[in-house]
């Protein structure tokens, strides 16, 4: 068993920025992959952002492109997202996700492939 807890959520105002943090334990954290999905209330959960075990490897949806950062510490554990040029459309809870990964190093953006979940935490952005 993996269990994730995120935080850093809260408000902000459109343009801010928020770091994300999502605290791993329980197992190797290295031999998991991460991601990172959200849901808005009324709409299905979507992805954000998946990176492989060893950091290498990263891969962000089109809508956070180039605002959001994703990165992992796999010495203290902990998976990470930067979400700069916050918008009111990135208002939702965010999750953080694992799935364990020993050989590929690849990154996942289905969530069906993800085996561990995190509470969530929420994010708003006020206009």
């Amino acid at each position: 068993q993996v269990q994730l807890v995120e935080s850093g959520g809260g408000l902000v105002q459109a343009g801010g920025s928020l770091r994300l943090s999502c605290a791993a334990s329980g197992r190797t954290f290295s031999n998991y992959a991460m991601g990172w999905f959200r849901q808005a209330p009324g709409k299905e959960r979507e992805f954000v952002v998946a990176i492989s075990w060893s950091g290498g490897r990263t891969r962000y949806a089109d809508s956070v492109k180039g605002r959001f950062t994703i990165s992992r510490d796999n010495a203290k554990n902990t998976l990470y997202l930067r979400m700069n040029n916050l918008k009111p459309e990135d208002t939702a809870v965010y999750y953080c996700a694992a799935v364990l990964d020993l050989y590929s190093n690849t990154v996942h953006y289905t969530s069906d492939d993800y085996d561990y979940w995190g509470q969530g935490t929420q994010v708003t952005v006020s206009s």
